[in-house]
């Protein structure tokens, strides 16, 4: 054990995406696990679009964490971990650890980018986060008082990106435990948008409405809001493949991990509640 610790203190974990949803969890699970963190960013000289950037954040890293910014399941997403990916083994970075979305057909590509890049990976399928209505776009939503989205009255187990950061380091500093696996990861029940809103509206006391709309709609207001035709319909597709009910089940994969219950999102929403995140 106390072998095992000492390499842990010893390693260090670049982090991609470290300032956005999932990244800064993961960079404050590590550090909390006694791994020193590189941060991958652009105000670090790292940029997904420009490789001649990556050798030197990753060059002397023992791991890397991988998110690509857009969608795990975009075409540029494919090339850009792909490409990572190799050069990473290339400089003897072999330990990686990809965030990829549950259920999501068009994430396949970019998995299968990783697992043939030579790597000792491992793939974290998540659920959709808890967080995205606390983060983003859909908090803006929010705190004009209702969410228009195309999820319909579809079930999903939402799931806390601190359980996300707590799942990557721990298979980060378990040796070859989750080397070559891919994990799936869910919060602890299922509910609809309808029932999530509904849980915001109660834990800030304030009266929410969510509207469900057709996914083509969805992407047709997306183009309206400035979104690149492309992505739109990208996007478009996206949802309506995740949002389709494929997901509404549950599995222990948090628990297999880490030895206990995921968050539940309950305590997400009266977290943030009492932390002023959705007053406009």
């Amino acid at each position: 054990m106390a072998d095992n610790t000492a390499k842990t203190q010893k390693m260090t974990v670049v982090v991609t995406g470290a300032s956005g949803r999932t990244g800064s969890r993961v960079a404050q699970a590590a550090r909390a696990a006694g791994l020193t963190v590189r941060a991958a960013s652009r105000a670090r000289g790292f940029d997904w679009e420009d490789p001649t950037t990556w050798a030197e954040i990753l060059r002397g890293a023992d791991a890397a964490y991988l998110m690509y910014p857009s969608d795990v399941g975009a075409p540029a997403a494919t090339e850009g971990i792909g490409a990572l990916a190799r050069e990473a083994v290339g400089i003897g970075v072999r330990r990686l650890v990809l965030l990829s979305a549950r259920g999501e057909e068009q994430a396949r590509a970019t998995e299968e980018a990783l697992r043939g890049s030579g790597a000792d990976w491992t793939i974290v399928r998540a659920a959709w986060f808890a967080q995205n209505f606390s983060e983003g776009p859909l908090l803006d939503e929010l705190r004009r008082g209702g969410l228009v989205f195309p999820a319909g009255e579809v079930r999903e187990p939402f799931i806390d990106v601190r359980d996300i950061a707590d799942v990557v380091v721990t298979a980060l500093t378990s040796g070859d435990r989750y080397v070559r696996r891919a994990v799936e990861i869910t919060g602890p029940r299922l509910l609809s948008f309808r029932d999530a809103v509904a849980e915001i509206s109660e834990a800030t006391g304030t009266k929410l409405t969510y509207t469900p709309v057709p996914a083509r709609a969805y992407g047709e207001a997306l183009t309206g809001f400035g979104v690149p035709p492309e992505e739109a319909e990208f996007l478009v597709e996206v949802f309506e493949g995740l949002l389709d009910g494929r997901n509404a089940r549950l599995t222990d994969g948090v628990r297999e991990v880490l030895g206990r219950a995921p968050r539940d999102f309950t305590d997400f929403a009266r977290e943030a509640a009492a932390a002023g995140t959705w007053k406009a």
